[in-house]
C-alpha cells in the first residue's frame, strides 16, 4: 500500500498492508464481479470529517468506506487511475497500474470493517468530490484545534 513518507506530507512511499496495520484490498485476481476501485487512505479523524460533508450534500454519491482494524484510518474507493494524479498531503491513493482492485463483498483485511458498505446506487466516490471534501475536513479540523 502507499502511505505518506516521513520526508514530506505529499512523497509516497510503498509499504505493505501488513507493516502499516491497514487493510489489504482485493485485486483483479480476488474479483467477485465487484467494480473495479482503487483505495485512498486517509487518517481516522479526517476522513470521519469528510464522510460527514459528504453525506450532508444529497447530490453526490459516497462509495464505501473501510476502516482499519485499530480505527486509525479511513479507506475511500474510488475509480482506477486516480492513484496517477493523487496528490492530497496526508493521503494516500493505492496504485493498481490500470488492473483496478475489486470491491469486495466483505472488508478487505481481518480485523476492518465498513463505515459505508458497498451499495449498488453509488459503487465509487468520485476522486475530486472525495479531494474537495478532504481540503474541507482539513480546514475544519485545523480551525478547532486553532480554537484550544
Amino acid at each position: 500500500m502507499l502511505h505518506p513518507g516521513t520526508e514530506t506530507e505529499s512523497r509516497m512511499t510503498a509499504t505493505t498492508p501488513a507493516a502499516t496495520g491497514a487493510p489489504a484490498p482485493t485485486t483483479a485476481a480476488d474479483d467477485h464481479g465487484g467494480e473495479p476501485c482503487e483505495l485512498v487512505t486517509v487518517p481516522a479523524r479526517q476522513g470521519l470529517e469528510a464522510v460527514d460533508i459528504l453525506r450532508r450534500d444529497a447530490e453526490q454519491d459516497v462509495g464505501p468506506v473501510v476502516h482499519d482494524g485499530a480505527c486509525d484510518t479511513l479507506g475511500f474507493l474510488v475509480p482506477p487511475g486516480t492513484a496517477e494524479a493523487w496528490d492530497v498531503p496526508g493521503s494516500a491513493c493505492t496504485q493498481t497500474a490500470g488492473r483496478g482492485l475489486r470491491i469486495p463483498a466483505e472488508p478487505p483485511g481481518t480485523g476492518s470493517g465498513w463505515l459505508l458498505p458497498p451499495e449498488a446506487d453509488a459503487p465509487v466516490t468520485d476522486p475530486a468530490v472525495l479531494r474537495a471534501a478532504l481540503d474541507q475536513a482539513a480546514r475544519l479540523i485545523e480551525a478547532a484545534d486553532n480554537c484550544r
